[in-house]
């Protein structure tokens, strides 16, 4: 089975102000994306950016076979939130905005408003078939691209420029910190016996602080000796497949020029033991051939309105069912 992870960029239907201007672009976003998809053929694919929930249905509607679609309630401004292409049947089992119980509002704007909830939705499901039940949480954290007053890209002062990341920052880490204690309710102490995913748009790298809050206790990450010793964490720990993705095809996005891994997979204990390990995980398409051919983005999102494709690339591990 295949597990994946993928942006699918601005994903509305035409005529509104964020997605395609005319039906042909829509069509050719769907078309490259559908063609991804197919290649990909993943048993499980956790989206995100559907600014409609109607065309995720119609990229599944392209596609061979049963598809089933999925997405949470909870949407940012723009509409976007985060969902799933299924081949077997969800059930939904959480859809979560609001911060923990005891972690505060943060601020988020200099005029001192704060914000107690996710910017867009946690979504986990539940999909079952003969060999196992697995639970799967997506998730599309607040973004590193900073957005000003006024719906401006630039800073009006390297002042504003610090202020506004520090806020971005705030909210990323209090989404990190709520996207925690979902994975603790799917692990319920109990990771050696669940089959659990974590998976998303973290919009930050794997070092990064806000990803390591996910990981739960420290030690054995893969690559590392502690590996294969068992241990009291391995209950609630969870497991980032980057260490399995070729060194060379480590990266997800372009950001001005810079190659990013910034969409993650996690694993519980007992799915991490389910591995393949030969050609296991992988960014863009399992074969590794063909060039990732990412756009290098910039400061405005808005300039990639209608674009074919997707400025990220998915993002996938293998494992025995």
């Amino acid at each position: 089975m295949l597990l994946a992870t993928w942006n699918l960029e601005n994903l509305y239907r035409p005529g509104g102000p964020f997605g395609p201007k005319d039906k042909a672009a829509y069509e050719a976003k769907l078309s490259s994306l559908a063609a991804t998809v197919r290649a990909l053929d993943p048993s499980l694919l956790g989206v995100q950016e559907v600014g409609d929930p109607a065309a995720l249905d119609d990229l599944a509607g392209l596609l061979d076979g049963t598809w089933h679609t999925a997405v949470s309630r909870h949407a940012d401004d723009r509409g976007i939130r985060v969902g799933f292409l299924s081949r077997l049947e969800p059930e939904v089992v959480a859809d979560v905005e609001a911060f923990p119980p005891r972690l505060r509002p943060v601020q988020r704007d200099d005029a001192g408003a704060v914000a107690a909830a996710t910017g867009r939705g946690l979504f986990a499901i539940r999909v079952a078939s003969r060999a196992l039940v697995l639970d799967a949480a997506v998730c599309h954290l607040k973004s590193k691209l900073l957005s000003y007053p006024g719906g401006r890209f630039q800073p009006r002062d390297e002042g504003e420029r610090a202020r506004v990341g520090a806020y971005a920052l705030y909210r990323r880490t209090a989404e990190a910190a709520t996207l925690r204690a979902l994975a603790d309710e799917l692990l319920g102490g109990d990771g050696r016996q669940r089959d659990v995913v974590v998976l998303g748009d973290l919009n930050d790298e794997v070092r990064a602080a806000t990803t390591q809050i996910l990981l739960g206790p420290p030690g054995s990450e893969l690559g590392t000796p502690g590996f294969a010793t068992p241990d009291r964490g391995d209950a609630v720990r969870l497991w980032n497949v980057a260490p399995l993705i070729p060194a060379e095809r480590r990266f997800s996005r372009v950001s001005f020029g810079r190659r990013e891994l910034i969409d993650h997979v996690l694993l519980s204990h007992r799915l991490v033991g389910r591995v393949v390990r030969e050609g296991s995980a992988g960014t863009g398409l399992p074969g590794g051939a063909r060039a990732l051919g990412l756009p290098s983005v910039g400061a405005d999102p808005a300039e990639r309105r209608g674009a074919a494709g997707s400025d990220h690339a998915p993002v996938w591990i293998r494992f025995r069912p």
